[in-house]
């Protein structure tokens, strides 16, 4: 086998190694993110609870909010679980399938957490501008479709990047310095040209979504801006700062966004729904 190269047959285990620059201060770094994980955690299924229960919740908004929560626990249990293993116990190891899969399921779901946010926005636009056919235009049947055509669309963006990191041929030393696996810093690991992956990220259609997704208001466009602006950062320093942003900054960051949103989502949109229904 070549120290150069591996075949497709031979695609080499993918070591993860936290925050660099941070070893010494690993184990303490992970508390909080442990912490916000299990808020997180806790702040959501509390939320779809409620929903779930409560007859009165039952209204198309809360029904999106439902989702949103959703896909909430999975993005942060797609990623947390493993960052804290690598952060406490030193276990950074991981199948390139594996990190193949965990790519797919975090960048799948950013995609339906976008949908379903453009969802909600029009949800307040139908509920702002048509009230009085709010319940028949936004039924269930037509939910249970938005809810379908997203997690299609988000699959359909994502599938490309599993044949986009697998036709590459990849270094023996097969090392990301990262705490989870992600489409730019596995492709960075190939030793080979990536335009062809560069290109496709940034000309994905999810821009236009970003901005009709801005056209809700009041608690939605705080959580809009705190589920892009960390993502819009990470692709910017990836295509743009890769030498320039230290790495553990950019990491640091990393794992806030994948954070940050499933924790404040429900602190959000909860003390909204007191308000309404209390």
């Amino acid at each position: 086998m070549s120290d150069s190269n591996l075949s497709d047959n031979h695609l080499p285990d993918t070591f993860l190694t936290g925050i660099p620059g941070l070893e010494a201060a690993q184990f303490w770094t992970a508390i909080p993110f442990c912490a916000m994980y299990l808020v997180a955690l806790a702040g959501n299924a509390a939320l779809i609870l409620v929903i779930a229960l409560d007859n009165d919740l039952h209204a198309p908004m809360y029904l999106f909010l439902c989702l949103l929560s959703l896909t909430d626990l999975a993005l942060s249990s797609t990623t947390v679980p493993k960052m804290l293993a690598i952060l406490w116990l030193h276990t950074g190891e991981i199948s390139f399938g594996g990190c193949l899969a965990q790519m797919f399921c975090v960048h799948s779901i950013y995609a339906l957490e976008s949908s379903i946010l453009l969802a909600m926005a029009f949800d307040r636009y139908v509920a702002i501008c048509n009230p009085l056919r709010y319940t028949t235009i936004l039924n269930h049947a037509v939910i249970g479709r938005i809810g379908f055509v997203g997690i299609f669309h988000s699959v359909a963006i994502v599938s490309p990047f599993i044949f986009l990191l697998r036709r590459l041929p990849y270094c023996v030393h097969h090392v990301m310095i990262h705490t989870y696996c992600e489409h730019m810093g596995i492709a960075r690991l190939a030793c080979a040209n990536i335009t062809v992956n560069i290109v496709y990220v940034f000309h994905l259609p999810s821009r236009d979504t970003q901005h009709k997704a801005l056209s809700t208001c009041g608690s939605h466009i705080g959580v809009i801006l705190v589920f892009y602006i960390p993502v819009f950062f990470s692709f910017l320093t990836h295509r743009f700062g890769h030498h320039q942003v230290p790495k553990h900054v950019h990491i640091f960051l990393a794992n806030l966004y994948v954070l940050v949103p499933p924790v404040l989502n429900p602190i959000i949109y909860g003390a909204r729904t007191k308000h309404i229904w209390s």
